[in-house]
């Protein structure tokens, strides 16, 4: 298990680098090819985007002691724009809890209500390693979409953001 703070930090910022190089791709596309069903999990691009986003956003939710009833969906969100901004609202919130995370809350359980009104626990740890591999999951899922409509993608590969200079990474010698 991992107890280091600064790792998750890290594997967060990641996680944003990541999302960031896929919405970059996404935000020129016209909306018949953001809304267009493509047979997905989540059927468009749009969908999906929107379920990352509602669920990076519940899980933090989550860890701030809330357990919201429902996941945002697609038309929650007028258009990719707002999702962009969701995310960056997310990520500014989760940057600011993640610096106050301690060792020692990292193996503690948390406890949360899931969708079905079930309650669930696990450390915390485990939930964070979850939600980033939850969106990596779906950034898989939008590469492929993106392919099929004939756009170019990005690569999100782990190691890449550090080949491009992470600055958390780069000033700490890790490179």
């Amino acid at each position: 298990m991992v107890q280091n703070p600064a790792y998750f930090q890290e594997l967060f910022d990641y996680n944003d680098w990541a999302n960031g190089r896929i919405i970059d791709r996404v935000v020129p596309l016209a909306p018949e090819q953001l809304k267009r069903e493509l047979g997905n999990s989540f059927g468009s691009l749009h969908d999906t985007l929107a379920h990352m986003a509602g669920a990076e956003w519940i899980w933090l939710e989550r860890w701030l002691g809330r357990s919201p009833a429902k996941l945002p969906c697609g038309s929650d969100f007028v258009g990719v724009n707002s999702i962009v901004e969701k995310l960056g609202k997310v990520r500014s919130d989760r940057r600011y809890w993640l610096g106050s995370v301690s060792a020692d809350a990292l193996s503690e359980n948390v406890s949360y209500s899931n969708l079905r009104g079930q309650t669930c626990t696990y450390p915390l740890w485990q939930q964070l390693t979850h939600v980033v591999n939850h969106s990596t999951y779906h950034r898989g899922q939008v590469i492929t979409l993106l392919r099929q409509l004939g756009n170019p993608v990005a690569s999100t590969d782990f190691l890449l953001f550090f080949d491009e200079g992470n600055e958390r990474s780069v000033a700490a010698g890790k490179r």
